[in-house]
């Protein structure tokens, strides 16, 4: 059973990471739209929807993976977690009490880290006296919090869906309320990014590492996919865990969490998207109520860094006990490159699913793997990315054999024009995804604030649908030519251990 676990999650990666969707026409899904800047930066798109009182609330940071510095690994995603715990009058018995306590946490934390960098001469009877008196100051400190009053602020007025995600490009918030608590989620969502309060900050440091331990140090599949981008990238962010090292994590700090907020965590950086039941000048109007409070922090230079060309294969292999598992990645633009379009309706016709060539291929024809696909745009689209095939081996079979087999298909894009019928099916398939998105809000509008920050409009949502009836059969094999070399080749191998090692392990 668990290659049917591995697939789903490499299915919910490709739901993800996949080519994007369109249907309605742009001119008149237009009229339902009005978009606010305020004067401090934070831009609104609002949706007019009143066939049902519901709203969908969507909030996306430009802040990611990406923007952490070197040896603070895993601050993005930790942020997220502290989004949630509340302000200081959210979350808290007595914020004056709470706010001392909280910072006799930092001082017993930083006297704790000093001796514990003195390494193999750090005093083994200091650090146990430092590391009870860090658990003391936590537990005061414990004292004044109360649990979850953010998330029951939302669930006891009918919110539905409260959650978050942190990739290497961005942090997303996301939740829905009835259309008669829209100024709830101006006032909570407001209230947590002009006076968060960064309480129970090491305990949520634990979870962050646990959840390292439970998607990455336990799952081989986790495991593959940070390796294989510590190879394929050797400059640019993209190739560091976006996760976090274990050992950054282990030394992050309350203060490094408040100055990341500060640095990224500005109005400019901030794209809110609402759709649902409402009225856009009442939103607009609630908008420079509440966000306008927060005052424009400084501008967010621009990530310089650049991935060098790559100039010949790279490949790696991990062993653990699992069945095989094999990727491929080939470097490419970003999402803000024309041959986007092109890009997309490669991974439909050759990765795309059950109905894709690969699958086709490998799964049903030779029985050499359970799963194939792919997806461009790992593990981002704000920069150049990778295009990333998968593939995991059927029982006695190896990921030579599912390479070779990979390779070949890949192979017959530059070689052999895609039929005709393939090219349709990928256009067909592009319009009914837009029509499927269309019909949930909250769906819809995280595909609207990934394509106004990713892209620069959201428009280009139903631009892209355009541009995808304008491909070409010469535009995938030109795009397989230039991009799906050797040379700009990255190969990954999960592979069980070698034999001597499992007899080891057998002893054991």
């Amino acid at each position: 059973m668990r290659f049917r676990f591995v697939l789903l999650v490499l299915i919910a990666v490709v739901a993800l990471a996949g080519s994007p969707a369109r249907a309605q026409t742009l001119a008149e899904f237009e009229k339902s739209v009005t978009e606010q800047t305020l004067p401090n930066g934070m831009k609104f798109i609002i949706v007019e929807r009143r066939q049902v009182p519901v709203v969908s609330f969507y909030t996306y940071a430009d802040v990611g993976a990406v923007d952490e510095e070197v040896g603070r690994s895993g601050l993005a995603h930790l942020f997220e977690h502290m989004a949630f715990k509340g302000t200081s009058t959210i979350g808290t018995k007595n914020f004056r009490k709470e706010q001392a306590a909280l910072a006799r946490v930092d001082e017993a934390y930083f006297a704790l880290q000093q001796e514990r960098w003195k390494g193999a001469q750090a005093d083994p009877v200091r650090l146990q006296l430092l590391e009870a008196a860090f658990r003391t100051a936590q537990e005061e400190a414990d004292e004044y919090v109360v649990q979850g009053e953010f998330d029951q602020a939302i669930e006891q007025n009918g919110g539905v869906g409260l959650n978050a995600t942190t990739g290497s490009d961005s942090t997303e918030y996301f939740f829905s309320l009835p259309s008669n608590k829209l100024e709830l989620w101006f006032s909570l969502e407001s209230e947590r990014f002009l006076d968060p309060v960064l309480r129970e900050f090491y305990k949520e440091r634990d979870v962050v590492m646990e959840e390292r331990r439970l998607r990455i140090e336990s799952q081989p599949i986790g495991k593959l996919v940070e390796n294989f981008l510590g190879v394929a990238y050797q400059a640019h962010p993209y190739g560091r865990s976006g996760i976090g090292w274990r050992s950054d994590l282990e030394n992050l700090s309350r203060w490094h969490a408040e100055d990341f907020f500060r640095r990224y965590y500005v109005p400019q950086n901030l794209t809110a998207v609402i759709v649902g039941d409402v009225d856009a000048k009442e939103v607009v109007r609630l908008a420079q109520r509440y966000f306008g409070r927060i005052p424009p922090g400084p501008v967010t230079e621009p990530l310089w860094t650049e991935e060098p060309p790559q100039e010949g294969e790279r490949r790696m292999t991990l062993e653990a006990q699992f069945q095989p598992v094999l990727v491929i990645g080939y470097h490419k633009p970003s999402i803000r490159h024309p041959d986007n379009a092109v890009f997309n309706a490669v991974q439909s016709i050759v990765a795309g699913g059950r109905t894709s060539r690969l699958y086709r291929s490998l799964v049903q024809e030779k029985k050499i793997s359970v799963a194939a696909g792919g997806f461009p745009g790992f593990p981002g689209g704000k920069y150049p990315n990778l295009f990333l095939f998968f593939s995991i081996a059927a029982a006695e079979k190896t990921n030579e054999e599912n390479e070779k087999a990979m390779l070949e298909e890949i192979g017959k894009l530059q070689t052999e024009l895609v039929s005709e019928e393939e090219l349709e099916r990928v256009k067909q398939q592009a319009r009914a995804a837009l029509v499927q998105q269309l019909s949930s809000n909250t769906g819809l509008a995280g595909q609207l604030a990934n394509y106004e920050v990713l892209t620069g409009d959201w428009r280009n949502l139903f631009r892209e649908l355009e541009a995808i009836d304008k491909v070409t059969r010469e535009d995938i094999q030109r795009i397989a030519r230039t991009y799906f070399t050797p040379q700009n080749r990255t190969v990954g191998y999960l592979v069980p251990p070698s034999e001597p090692e499992q007899a080891e392990e057998a002893e054991k």
